[in-house]
């Protein structure tokens, strides 16, 4: 390449927030991989793939605003589509699922490992490429479908070697959310604010928190009471009985507008890094996009980068012990 007369050398250096693995990093990467694949085999869960191409309005409908108009790595084809770079597996999954959906026998136990991409700021926990594994079980309207996607995600951070005071797992109501918050909407257009919102709370100041909820909503903030959720006081008991612990939220939304009740999330609890790992809930109605009945699901995505930090922060195994 040449500029001003002059050879220039080509970078060595990947495209920001991408990585490169060397043989030493595909042997971690490798590990992480085979955690998520075993764990979820042995719950039941059957494979599935998809191309990380996809219409970029496949994610305009029932998404994340950020994602969609400032995250999402879009171009126009030579055909003159817009086309998108996936930045999350569930409106794929969706997508899938509402083109068999009569040929297929529900309840389905899926998962994937995808790559991923989101145009944002590379920092500790996020890159603009990652890899994530997605499990999601279809069919199932009652708790037992929750109680089932929680225990497969503890179970793979149980897997990763993670002690119980490693992590702590966090729950929320969409639905009670949308019932205590009502009477200070103006309309009912207003909910996904509130819920974007309430999701941005431990990433601005309290200043700045508590100024955008006296510009967009007619009243206090009210926090929720467990009780007051029957749905989410039974889930929670469920999992203690499992031995799996769990805390109440009233401050979890979740990003993602497509979620219609309970939504959880994985904290690590070292102090070095307070932060979500990863996190899903129940969307029973992100089949109404493509014209198709609505199918009750739950589901979570967990990243190969902040568990990869998870397992550093906490001195644990980043490699198989098992001989080949």
């Amino acid at each position: 390449m040449k500029e001003n007369g002059k050879t220039q050398k080509l970078s060595t250096e990947p495209y920001k927030g991408v990585r490169d693995f060397y043989p030493e990093d595909m042997e971690v990467q490798n590990y992480i991989f085979s955690v998520w694949r075993k764990v979820a085999e042995k719950f039941g869960y059957q494979e599935y793939a998809a191309s990380l191409l996809e219409p970029a309005e496949l994610y305009r409908t029932k998404g994340n605003e950020e994602i969609v108009n400032e995250q999402s790595f879009t171009f126009t084809d030579r055909g003159g589509r817009e086309v998108a770079l996936r930045p999350e597996m569930t409106p794929s999954l969706a997508r899938m699922i509402a083109a068999r959906r009569k040929s297929l026998k529900f309840p389905l136990r899926w998962y994937t490992i995808a790559n991923c991409f989101r145009y944002e700021r590379p920092q500790r926990g996020r890159k603009r490429e990652h890899w994530q594994l997605n499990a999601d079980v279809m069919g199932v309207a009652g708790i037992e479908a929750e109680v089932e996607i929680i225990s497969l995600a503890h179970a793979v951070m149980k897997a990763f070697e993670a002690k119980n005071e490693d992590f702590e797992i966090r729950i929320n109501s969409r639905k009670l959310l949308q019932e205590v918050y009502r009477p200070i909407l103006k309309n009912e257009e207003q909910f996904p604010e509130l819920l974007r919102l309430l999701d941005k709370r431990e990433k601005i100041s309290e200043e700045e928190y508590e100024k955008k909820w006296k510009e967009q909503f007619t009243g206090p903030f009210r926090e929720m009471k467990l009780h007051e959720s029957k749905n989410l006081t039974i889930l929670m008991r469920s999992l203690k009985e499992k031995g799996i612990e769990t805390r109440f939220d009233p401050y979890l939304a979740r990003g993602f507008d497509y979620y219609t009740d309970t939504v959880f999330e994985v904290f690590d609890t070292h102090p070095d890094n307070r932060r979500s790992l990863f996190g899903g809930g129940r969307y029973d109605n992100l089949l109404e996009m493509f014209g198709a009945e609505p199918i009750p699901t739950v589901g979570f995505g967990m990243g190969d980068v902040t568990i990869r930090d998870f397992l550093e922060t906490h001195n644990l195994p980043l490699f198989s012990s098992s001989p080949l």
